[in-house]
């Protein structure tokens, strides 16, 4: 039986969390611009993870897996700037902001591991 690739759950998680929030931002908030760079880098993490497990190679494996890590971190940045700038409220930003940190720890763990090994 296949194990659960929990990188690969959570970021498709995160992903959904995401699009519904652009709903919310473009549709009651009238935000277009920084929630779309959102829901760009939000979902790309997802999809980057999906592109590194159907690697061809290691070093494909570790390209892609940087690029995920890379989404992550500026779709961290995104949430906090929409929460600085008051289109979200604290209560609303954490827990996006808690996931974005968890993938970010999960897949800087893969990248040490790939790298070690």
């Amino acid at each position: 039986m296949k194990r659960d690739n929990i990188i690969q759950i959570k970021s498709y998680e995160f992903a959904v969390k995401i699009v519904k929030l652009y709903q919310q931002l473009s549709k009651e908030r009238k935000e277009f611009v920084l929630s779309k760079q959102l829901l760009r880098s939000g979902t790309s993490i997802g999809a980057n993870i999906e592109e590194a497990i159907g690697g061809q190679s290691r070093k494909d494996f570790y390209a892609k897996l940087t690029i995920a890590y890379k989404e992550a971190r500026e779709a961290n940045y995104w949430i906090r700037l929409l929460k600085d700038t008051d289109y979200l409220k604290e209560t609303e930003a954490t827990p996006f902001l808690k996931d974005s940190e968890e993938l970010l720890r999960i897949i800087g763990s893969i990248q040490k591991t790939v790298r070690s090994s």
